[in-house]
Parts: structure tokens; sequence; C-alpha cells
């Protein structure tokens, strides 16, 4: 019996699979790109405005749950860039500011708006504001352990740092990638968000 060379067998195996190859790269590329400026560029040419989180951290499997109780999966919020605020269902000024501040950086973005999706983590059984739900319609309002989310949202070193203080950017691949200050600016966060969405082509 005579035996198929290696290299032979090589050839044909990438000639078989070179289009699932090349798919990869293109769907792969944009991820890299959009991080090439922030983690590779050294400290002193950086230019963003938020924290970085490193190394990043994926979404864990976070039970979430609509208004009416319906379950969301955590996978599923994937293929967005997320805005992700977290507070108790009372919302007070600084909750609501929070919500205005993601509305109104999201608008900034213009026509790729549609790749930004606002989240609050609502991390308690407080019922909303039919006001609050008016006024920031479109913002996806999920319920969730207040544990689980502390968890997965890291805080600055601030011992008095709190979870209901910061505005958290999440990538499409499900990756929590940055951490805006309390009392974030927009206009700078508007910076960051454009900087990103340049540079990425998913999401």
């Amino acid at each position: 019996m005579t035996e198929t060379a290696p290299s032979a067998h090589k050839l044909s195996h990438w000639r078989r699979y070179r289009t699932l190859y090349l798919l990869l790269v293109v769907c792969v590329a944009p991820v890299i790109a959009s991080y090439t400026a922030y983690y590779l560029v050294p400290p002193s040419g950086r230019t963003n405005y938020g924290e970085l989180i490193e190394p990043q951290r994926p979404m864990p499997a976070i039970a979430l749950r609509r208004l009416d109780g319906t379950a969301v999966p955590a996978a599923s919020l994937r293929g967005s860039w997320l805005m992700v605020q977290a507070d108790g269902g009372a919302c007070g000024p600084s909750c609501e500011k929070k919500l205005w501040q993601m509305r109104q950086v999201r608008l900034t973005a213009g026509k790729a708006a549609d790749r930004v999706q606002r989240v609050w983590f609502i991390t308690d059984g407080t019922p909303l504001s039919t006001l609050v739900i008016r006024e920031f319609d479109g913002t996806l309002f999920l319920r969730a352990s207040a544990d689980e989310v502390a968890s997965f949202l890291p805080l600055p070193a601030d011992p008095a740092a709190k979870l209901a203080d910061h505005i958290w950017l999440i990538d499409p691949l499900g990756n929590l990638m940055m951490r805006w200050p309390k009392e974030a600016d927009p206009n700078r966060m508007k910076k960051d968000l454009t900087k990103l969405l340049k540079a990425s082509g998913i999401g």
C-alpha cells in the first residue's frame, strides 16, 4: 500500500479547511485590533479615561431576570458593547444620573449606537418607579444577586468605593474590560467608547 506523504497530507488538510481558517482570521482580527491600542501601547501613550480591567474578566453565568421574572442567560448578552451599572431598585439621584449618562454616551455614538446596549443590574427586589422605566426606556433592566454582581465587577482600591459608584464596559465577547470613575465625565466616556467602536468591527 502506498502511504501519502506527510507534506501532501498537510496540503490537503489546508485546502479542505482553508475557508474556515480564513473566516476565523476575519472574525478574530477586529478583536485583536480593538485591544491593541489599549494593551500594547505603552502606558505613557494611553489616553483612555476609564480604568482598564487587567486581566479581563469573562462574564460568569450570573442569574439574571427581567422585571417580569423571565430568566435571561448571561451568555445572551454577548454580541454588543454593554455599558453596565449596578444599583438598588429605589434608584436615587446618583442612580438616575448614571442611567442618564449611559443614555447620552450611547446617543453620541451616532450610527454606531445600535452596537451599544445599556444594562442596569438591579441588586435587590425593590419595585422600579414607572417614571424611571419610562424615562430610561431602552435600558435592559435585569435583577441580579448583589453578591454575584459584586464578585464580577471589581472596585477601586479605595475602601470607601461602592458598587453603585461606577459604570463598567463589557465587550461583545463578554469580557469586562473597563471601569469608569465615580461621577464620570460623559464627554470623556464618549471618547473611550468611540475609540473602541472605531477599532473593532465586532458588536
